[in-house]
This record gives structure tokens, C-alpha cells and sequence, in this order.
């Protein structure tokens, strides 16, 4: 069978090495990969936000029932694999946190899928994404090929969640495509750090008038500094009142345009950073702007816009490496974000209230929305009385006279 090696993970053809190892060298000189990466503060909140939250997510295995509903699959060999023991090693909650996290930071996530005798799903082993290269055979299916080995396995031995992709095998590199922004943002912050090192911050000076002679002393400048500072500085000394003489004064120093421009570029970094993810700011507790009627509506959007576009994508992937093509009829994995999307407690229960009013919920709808057991009579579903069927028209005069007639005679 003739491999073609797949295209890379998001910087062109001619750099497919830069893709391959996950990072690349940003124009200001910094390299830039999936560790060097984490180091910024913002970067990593993104990153790890996504992975955290899909991690915590509960994740069903269902089967479609005849009736329309649908029960937990758990006799399948593979719902304790999913929701509590992937392999030897790991919880339901580190394999799905580190899957994200690979496909957040390079793209794409590995998992090898072993298989008893039969082809059952017996265990999922993470692997290094810097370690797989992702072939394309003449068949037009992809096939993986782990580091210091010649054999290159077929799609079923693999489970493989890709970032959006150029080549529809492998996923682009986040880190890889925005290597120049990631660059920058390192550059700044090993700048700043230098600057306190080798950089002078002074909170003030003590200034004597022109015409006075000069202290050559340098121990009695020592002394009179050492003085100022333990008379005067800190927060313990904060409303004294010093005594100048001499013609001293105290001028204090305020922050340079240098560092405050160097502040100011910080700040977009890392408002770049979040773009990248589409994490809301004040997700990332970045409260400028943010207000308490928004809040609530930006952690809805960073559900919809930035986490449900992933869960999609990892429920998608389970779906096609784990089931069996005559599986896939009558069963489908799932993430639970029901809890994830719910408004504050006031909203959503007038919501509930008028849904159960006027029929379209029933007692224990509303209760599986709110993740509660159902109850015996539950299943009940209410009909306003002064509400009638739109095809039946609208009562005429002599059938309501003779319902209250007959209403009338009733009593009698």
C-alpha cells in the first residue's frame, strides 16, 4: 500500500516539521511550543479552562429506545470505560482533561484503543502527540505511525480528535498558526522581567537645593536614605509627617509612559490570547467591562460559542472510533451541559412554571432538567381549560346556552 505523508498542522507545506513537533519560531525571535506556551498566564487559563470543563462534563453511553426515549447503556463493555476507568492509570477525568488540553494547545489528541480477540474496546492509552505522524493511504484513510516504530496502523486502532484542519487528517496547531501572537506576548513578559532585574524603580528622591554644598560622605547619604525608609516607608509608616531641613524636599516618582505602554501591551496580549479560544474576558478574570447583568449571558456564550464547538468535535470522534457501524443505530455517546447552560435559579424556574402550565413539560421533564429522580405520577401532562383544540372553532351561542342549561337542570 503506497502512504503519503499528511499535510502538517498549520503552517504550510514547507514547514511541516514546524507543525509536526507543535510549535514554530515567532518573528520576535522567541520558540514557541506547547510548553514555552503554557508559561503565559492567560494562555494557559484558556487552554486549561476548555480542558477542565470538558472534563468535569458527565458523558453518557445511551441506547435509543422504541418508544422515543432513551436509558443508560451499561451492560456495553464500553460505558465503564468511558465514564470511570479508561486504563490502569488514569480517571474518566485526566484522560478527557489531557485529551482536550493536547487538542487545545497542538490540534489534535491521540488515544491508542486496545481490543481483545472479539474487537472489543478494552482500554484508551493517551498518546504524545509530538510522537504520532498521521499517514494517508491509498485508500484515503489515515493511518498512525508512533515514534521509533516502522509499522503504521490503521484508523481502528486509533482514537483521533482534530482541531479544525487544511488537510481533513490532521488538525491545525493553535500555537503553530499563531506563533507571531504567542512570540510577541513571550517577548513582553521576558522583557518586563529584565527590566526589574537590570532596571532601576525608585518610589522617590530626596532633592537638595542647587546652591547647598554637596554631601561627598557616601555613608552619610547611606544613612539619611536608610533613615527615610524606615521612618517613612511601608504601610505601617503610611500618614507620618516628615521634617525636611536644609532646604530638602521629597519629589515622588510616578509610573514612566514606558512602563505603562509596556503594561497596555500586556493587557492585549492577552485580550489576543482569548480571542484565539473565544473565552469571554471575564472568564478569564478579566473584569474590565464586565458587569452583573452580562456575566451571566458571556458564561452562556463561552458555553456555546467556545466550549460546545469541542464537546461536538470529541462526541463526534467517539462516536466513529468506539461504536460499530451496526452499533451506531441504537447507541451514541453524550456530554450532559444541561447544568452548564441553566440561567440563575429565579429565571429558570418561572420558565419552568409556564412550561409545565400550558403542557409542553411534565413534573419529572423538569425534573431531569434539574438532575433529580423521577416520581410516580410524574409523567402527567397539564391542559389549561379555557384552551381548545384550533381546528374544533369557536363555540357558538346555542351550544354554550345549552351547556348552561344543562349545568342548570344538573343542580336542580
Amino acid at each position: 500500500m503506497l502512504f503519503r505523508r499528511a499535510t502538517d498542522s498549520g503552517q504550510g507545506a514547507s514547514s511541516w516539521l514546524s507543525g509536526f513537533i507543535g510549535g514554530a519560531r515567532s518573528v520576535a525571535g522567541q520558540d514557541v511550543n506547547a510548553k514555552s506556551s503554557m508559561a503565559i498566564p492567560v494562555l494557559q487559563n484558556c487552554v486549561s479552562l476548555l480542558a477542565e470543563s470538558i472534563a468535569q462534563l458527565p458523558i453518557e453511553l445511551y441506547r435509543r429506545l422504541p418508544n422515543g426515549g432513551r436509558e443508560a447503556a451499561t451492560d456495553h463493555p464500553l460505558y465503564k470505560i468511558l465514564k470511570y476507568r479508561p486504563n490502569p492509570w488514569q480517571t474518566s477525568f485526566e484522560y478527557r482533561e489531557f485529551s482536550q488540553m493536547s487538542a487545545g494547545l497542538r490540534g489534535n489528541s491521540y488515544s491508542y484503543i486496545e481490543r481483545d480477540n472479539k474487537g472489543v474496546i478494552t482500554g484508551l492509552y493517551p498518546m504524545d502527540p509530538d510522537n504520532i505522524t498521521v499517514w494517508k493511504g491509498a485508500d484515503l484513510c489515515p493511518y498512525y505511525q508512533i515514534a521509533g516504530s516502522d509499522e503504521r496502523l490503521p484508523q481502528r486502532h486509533f482514537h483521533h480528535v482534530r482541531w479544525m484542519s487544511f488537510d481533513n487528517y490532521v488538525g491545525a496547531s493553535p500555537i503553530a498558526l499563531h506563533a507571531n501572537a504567542i512570540g510577541y506576548s513571550l517577548a513582553l513578559s521576558e522583557y518586563a522581567a529584565k527590566s526589574f532585574v537590570n532596571g532601576t524603580a525608585l518610589s522617590g528622591v530626596l532633592e537638595r537645593p542647587k546652591d547647598a554644598s554637596a554631601i561627598k560622605d557616601q555613608k552619610v547619604i547611606d544613612d539619611l536614605t536608610t533613615s527615610w525608609q524606615e521612618r517613612f516607608g511601608g504601610a505601617s509608616n503610611k500618614g507620618k509627617v516628615a521634617f525636611l531641613q536644609e532646604g530638602m524636599t521629597f519629589k515622588p516618582l510616578s509610573m514612566s509612559n514606558v512602563d505603562a505602554d509596556l503594561i497596555k501591551a500586556l493587557t492585549l496580549t492577552g485580550a489576543d490570547m482569548a480571542r484565539i479560544w473565544k473565552i469571554p474576558l471575564p472568564m478569564l478574570a478579566v473584569m474590565e467591562g464586565a458587569t452583573y447583568n452580562n456575566v451571566e449571558n458571556l458564561q452562556i456564550q463561552f458555553v456555546i460559542y467556545a466550549l460546545l464547538p469541542w464537546i461536538r468535535r470529541h462526541e463526534s470522534a467517539m462516536q466513529r472510533d468506539f461504536l460499530l457501524l451496526n452499533e451506531m443505530d441504537e447507541l451514541y455517546i453524550e456530554f450532559n451541559i444541561g447544568g452548564l447552560l441553566r440561567g440563575n435559579q429565579e429565571a429558570r424556574y418561572k420558565a419552568y412554571a409556564i412550561a409545565r402550565q400550558w403542557g409542553w413539560l411534565s413534573v419529572n421533564d423538569i425534573r431531569k432538567l434539574e438532575n433529580l429522580p423521577p416520581i410516580s405520577g410524574g409523567n402527567v401532562y397539564l391542559q389549561p381549560l379555557n384552551m381548545v383544540d384550533a381546528t374544533t372553532g369557536l363555540p357558538s351561542i346555542a351550544d354554550e346556552t345549552k351547556a348552561l342549561n344543562a349545568i342548570h337542570e344538573a343542580l336542580q
